[in-house]
């Protein structure tokens, strides 16, 4: 009866071994994290800050951006459309070492200032957003990176028939976004 007890504890310890060992290796799996820095909004004047951590294909990235809106995007008779926005975003890799191609998205929010072409009033307006984004991660070092990406967000909420002077402004439904970002990892 022993030596068939043993026989058992020695079949279910080989058999459980690569469980463990998986387990082990996922444990030693080090959380990466780092901060970023996306042109676009010092090219408009504004700022722009990520920070974010991961581990394996996913990270979790926190955002926050002052971007002043080209007039070239800013519908007719509307001008100085400046946005403070927040995001909260989970990005995916194909690769588990976080390079290379990836997918997100999340939630955004726009703190809006706008004015009409007559400059009379400035009005200030929230919107909420869905937003997926892809890009691609060129390892410049081991610690440096360049991301180009692209994305697109979704209005979900927030104020709409917003009157400035004597008009109204209705922020976008679909908002395009295109830009480059230079990141460090830890």
């Amino acid at each position: 009866m022993r030596a068939s007890h043993r026989t058992t504890m020695k079949i279910c310890l080989c058999l459980l071994l690569p469980f463990f060992s998986i387990h082990a290796a996922r444990a030693q799996e080090r959380v990466k994290a780092g901060v970023e820095l996306d042109v676009l909004p010092y090219l408009t004047g504004g700022y722009f800050g990520a920070a974010w951590a991961g581990k394996g294909h996913l990270r979790t990235r926190a955002l926050f951006a002052k971007v002043h809106m080209p007039d070239f995007i800013v519908r007719d008779g509307f001008t100085n459309n400046t946005i403070r926005s927040y995001a909260l975003l989970e990005d995916y890799f194909l690769k588990k070492e976080q390079t290379g191609f990836w997918l997100g998205g999340g939630l955004v929010l726009w703190d809006g200032k706008i004015q009409t072409n007559q400059r009379l009033e400035t009005a200030s307006y929230q919107t909420y957003l869905l937003n997926g984004s892809m890009g691609y991660i060129f390892n410049l070092s081991q610690r440096f990176y360049l991301s180009p990406w692209a994305g697109l967000s979704l209005r979900v909420g927030g104020d709409r028939h917003i009157p400035v002077d004597n008009k109204t402004y209705d922020p976008p439904l679909l908002d395009p976004e295109m830009s480059v970002k230079f990141g460090y990892r830890f």
